[in-house]
């Protein structure tokens, strides 16, 4: 049977993450994944399940999210991306499809993945706040220093125990990961943007990493504090969880059989 690579994008501000939710007695959330997967019904007239490989938040977008569903019927590619767009909200967007091995697993399968954060700052004048992208965008009311930052988000490339950067209780085996690149850069006199790659990311990882940079754009701390943060193991020693908004996955990587669904930009 033909199994299918999807590349999605979506702006989350309307949708409670990307996992499907039922609430007992109540009826289920309106989650990507459930959209998706009840569209992608639609077109392929038969029950399907779609498997995501990015559990984003409430909140949070993504401009390369991949998803991947097996199917009885071989549908042309383009012909299927052409009937999902036509049955999709206005919120949600299939960019490309690929037919995979049938073993193909977007979650384990994925060996890189990369996220920007968007902030608009307060800048030399005092900005105001954002209007026209507000739900794409954070907004810090004081002025940011983009240079501290960058040199700051250089302490946290390499292999590091980022205990400090996720929530309590996350539940995860290991909070040991990969960052490849972190970059702060200012794109426009109170406009910056935060990007992460690596191999995988803890709950909350890049909006505690944001809030950490954050701290040190605004002054309150030096950009050599992060060693310190990170060997802590501590949630508390890190910066604030900033919202979900500025944050946007952007691509992932996959090994050369599989290609790469969303090569970064």
């Amino acid at each position: 049977m033909p199994r299918y690579r999807l590349t999605v994008a979506y702006e989350g501000t309307a949708f409670h993450g990307w996992q499907k939710q039922h609430p007992p007695d109540a009826e289920p959330l309106r989650t990507v994944q459930g959209v998706l997967e009840e569209t992608v019904r639609q077109v392929v007239r038969e029950p399907i399940a779609v498997l995501g490989a990015s559990r984003t938040d409430a909140g949070v977008h993504a401009w390369g999210q991949v998803a991947a569903f097996t199917t009885t019927r071989a549908l042309p590619p383009r012909g299927l991306v052409r009937g999902l767009n036509a049955r999709l909200p206005d919120d949600v967007l299939v960019r490309g499809a690929v037919v995979v091995d049938e073993a193909f697993n977007p979650i384990s399968d994925a060996v890189r993945k990369a996220y920007r954060y968007r902030i608009a700052h307060g800048g030399a004048g005092g900005v105001l706040r954002p209007l026209f992208d507000r739900r794409t965008v954070t907004f810090a009311p004081s002025p940011l220093d983009p240079v501290s930052m960058n040199i700051a988000a250089q302490h946290l490339v390499g292999t590091h125990d980022f205990t400090s950067f996720t929530r309590l209780h996350h539940g995860r085996e290991s909070t040991v990961r990969t960052v490849d690149a972190c970059t702060v850069l200012a794109t426009g006199p109170d406009r910056l943007r935060i990007d992460v790659s690596g191999n995988g990311f803890l709950y909350n990882m890049v909006r505690i990493i944001a809030g950490t940079l954050m701290q040190v754009g605004r002054g309150h701390w030096t950009p050599d504090v992060i060693p310190a943060v990170l060997a802590a193991a501590d949630r508390v020693a890190a910066g604030p969880t900033l919202p979900p908004e500025g944050l946007r996955l952007e691509w992932i990587e996959y090994p050369p059989d599989t290609g790469t669904a969303c090569p970064p930009s």
